[in-house]
């Protein structure tokens, strides 16, 4: 089975300006010989080949591009649904971890579903917050660069998610919050969250507990958001199905699976 990282390497090759041949080795892979770039021409980057079927450089990286844009766009439609993120328990959000001693006194004292609603409506805001993920991801994307591409190509089946986690998580929080803030809001998670904590506080011998819901809230959407774009990531690399364009199959597809 020709793996498919095979095929990006080849198809990149040019990127890394391999003038003979040379010896590269990728786990799971092995070694084996990269042939010298060959170019048409033209001078520019769009019409580079790499000797493969006719495939482009930029056919490559818009490949993956178009692969990480297909893998937000289905993860973020998933997590939108109601119960997107309340029902899957690879990303629902639970009560924030430094305030657990509230739910956990709340129950203890008959306010257990106070509780519960307000833990229903966090990933109700979760999810109606999701709606507005798309575009804010996918402009992270279409930032990646040749060498993000080439990084990428040649890492693991989560690689691209990695890449953007990594390197996107902090503008993608400044983004989201204020969505997130209209969508706690929206459901009055915010509110249930604020009587809940009150009640807390109120009580004798208890210290007080002051967490940032919007802050946990959208680091555990966004948490959430990665790890469906990471399925989708996965499954496009491996399942020729989930290649729903021609170009997802020109780039992932040549050389078998």
């Amino acid at each position: 089975m020709k793996n498919r990282f095979l095929l990006a390497l080849l198809v990149l090759g040019s990127f890394v300006q391999v003038a003979v041949a040379q010896t590269i080795t990728i786990p799971g892979l092995g070694g084996f010989k990269l042939p010298s770039a060959k170019k048409t021409t033209t001078t520019t980057t769009t019409t580079t080949t790499t000797g493969v079927s006719g495939l482009t450089n930029t056919e490559a990286a818009n490949g993956l591009k178009e692969a990480l844009i297909q893998g937000i766009s289905k993860g973020s439609d998933q997590a939108s649904q109601t119960d997107g993120f309340n029902l899957n328990k690879l990303i629902h959000i639970p009560f924030p971890p430094d305030a657990q001693k509230v739910a956990t006194t709340l129950r203890s004292i008959g306010l257990g579903s106070q509780v519960d609603k307000f833990e229903l409506s966090l990933n109700r805001g979760a999810e109606d917050a999701a709606k507005s993920a798309k575009p804010i991801f996918i402009n992270a994307i279409k930032q990646l660069t040749f060498t993000d591409v080439w990084n990428i190509l040649t890492g693991q089946k989560d690689a691209a998610t990695q890449y953007l986690k990594r390197t996107t998580t902090s503008q993608l929080t400044t983004a989201f919050m204020p969505i997130m803030q209209q969508s706690l809001d929206k459901v009055e998670a915010t509110r249930y969250y604020s009587t809940l904590t009150t009640t807390y506080n109120k009580l004798p011998l208890v210290t007080p507990v002051q967490t940032d819901l919007n802050q946990y809230a959208t680091g555990k959407a966004i948490d959430g958001l990665f790890t469906l774009i990471a399925q989708e990531e996965a499954d496009i690399r491996t399942n020729p199905v989930a290649r729903t364009t021609s170009l997802l199959k020109k780039v992932f597809g040549i050389g078998g699976n």
